[in-house]
């Protein structure tokens, strides 16, 4: 379904775990592309920064497979959900109560090398001292 149209004759990206299990497909482009290096960001993903598309929900047109949720508190009392495969463990997508009517989905999982790049990147003061953006990436502290 990878670049397929939907109904709409918009173009449809599939996400999917490593296993093949879990699948995303989600009509149109991405509100915003971006990465983040948030402490979270890096224990969730196992690496110097998250790397993610966030669409509204109404994009998604389909949706397999068996999934599992991790539910943390933000540092200002909010919930976040890591939704993930219980079978290979890849981290799919992302809800929090902040994002009433969106998700964020791992850029990763669609397999695509040519998606967008990053827009920004979110806690920049957390990145890895070694990552240095060129000057067309909005840093955000």
């Amino acid at each position: 379904m990878t670049e397929a149209e939907n109904r709409q004759g918009e173009a449809v990206r599939t996400a999917a775990c490593s296993c093949g299990n879990f699948r995303l497909a989600l009509a149109g482009a991405p509100e915003r592309v971006y990465a983040c290096a948030c402490l979270e960001c890096q224990k969730a993903t196992g690496s110097a920064f998250s790397y993610r598309a966030r669409y509204r929900k109404q994009a998604i047109v389909a949706d397999e497979g068996e999934r599992r949720r991790f539910r943390r508190i933000t540092d200002e009392g909010r919930w976040m959900d890591q939704v993930f495969c219980p079978n290979c463990g890849t981290l799919v997508y992302m809800e929090a109560e902040v994002l009433e009517n969106g998700i964020v989905v791992s850029v990763g999982c669609f397999g695509e090398p040519d998606f967008a790049p990053p827009a920004a990147i979110f806690w920049s003061r957390r990145r890895h001292g070694w990552y240095e953006p060129d000057a067309e990436i909005r840093l955000v502290e």
